[in-house]
């Protein structure tokens, strides 16, 4: 048998999900989420979001509906909920800061509060966000952590070398600095990704800097080009302040193709990510979980 799955669809700068309240962590199967997330024959979504307590003795549990999930959701000492990524061509991801802006925004509509902080817990740590919503904005600070920037290395891809820096934001990156006409960052992102040079894949950004701000595109790893990515967004900026391109300290605008996110980057790395998180619909779909 399977039963309708209730979810709750969210974008952040166009970055969109499918937020699904569960006490399962197994209750969207990676092929399950590829389904939900197709455009065509699906909701539609770059991936699926599962928010859990954070206390996972409780995974095993059957989810119950909608409106009793987000009621009896409890606050633990260590984090508010936590969250799992399922891209939408089914791999698992360790953090996605758009999509922690989701979580954290519908955390706090569940349990009726206009603002206040929020924590998160993620493969990549807890992650504390300050959500304002008075106004139903839906603006969430995160405090992203320490954004490590690595080696630099260099690929060939198609008879073009390109200059990467490696940045870890909880999650791996590329960040190449150049002018991309939108055709090479297709092609030079889908064969970065998976490059023999990353094991595990990585997430690639394209970025320029124009006047203390950050042009920037992303290839993201799972999914491809999204009109907006977090983690790429603090890693871009993190690389730019080592290479001296922006200053430490000062908040800067990142300019995705979906909107723009506000991050800042201290000289010890530690990095915050401002920007919004927009609900969009809810429903359910039949293609469900089973019992």
């Amino acid at each position: 048998m399977r039963e309708p799955l209730a979810f709750h669809k969210y974008e952040g700068l166009g970055n969109d999900f499918l937020v699904v309240q569960t006490w399962d962590p197994e209750y969207v199967s990676p092929a399950l989420a590829s389904r939900l997330c197709d455009r065509h024959f699906g909701v539609g979504g770059d991936g699926v979001l599962l928010v859990l307590p954070p206390d996972t003795s409780q995974a095993g549990a059957r989810m119950p509906r909608a409106s009793e999930a987000d009621a009896r959701m409890p606050r633990a000492s260590v984090a508010d909920a936590r969250m799992i990524i399922i891209n939408s061509d089914g791999s698992i991801p360790e953090m996605c800061g758009n999509g922690v802006r989701c979580v954290a925004v519908h955390v706090a509509r569940s349990r009726g509060l206009l603002g206040g902080d929020v924590r998160i817990q993620t493969a990549a740590g807890v992650r504390e966000c300050t959500v304002e919503d008075t106004s139903r904005e839906g603006l969430v600070t995160v405090d992203m952590g320490k954004a490590r920037v690595g080696e630099e290395r260099e690929v060939e891809v198609d008879g073009d070398r390109v200059s990467l820096t490696m940045a870890d934001v909880g999650n791996p990156h590329a960040v190449a600095f150049g002018a991309f006409e939108r055709d090479a960052v297709e092609r030079l992102g889908a064969r970065i990704a998976v490059h023999p040079l990353f094991p595990g894949g990585t997430n690639v950004e394209f970025a320029c800097v124009k006047s203390g701000e950050i042009d920037l595109v992303v290839w993201e790893r799972g999914v491809g080009i999204t009109l907006a990515c977090g983690t790429g967004a603090c890693a871009a900026a993190a690389v730019a302040c080592a290479k001296g391109y922006v200053p430490y300290g000062a908040a800067m605008g990142v300019r995705l193709p979906g909107g723009v996110l506000q991050v800042s980057v201290e000289k010890n790395g530690n990095t915050t990510m401002r920007g919004p998180a927009r609900h969009v619909f809810s429903g359910t779909t039949d293609t469900g979980a089973s019992l």
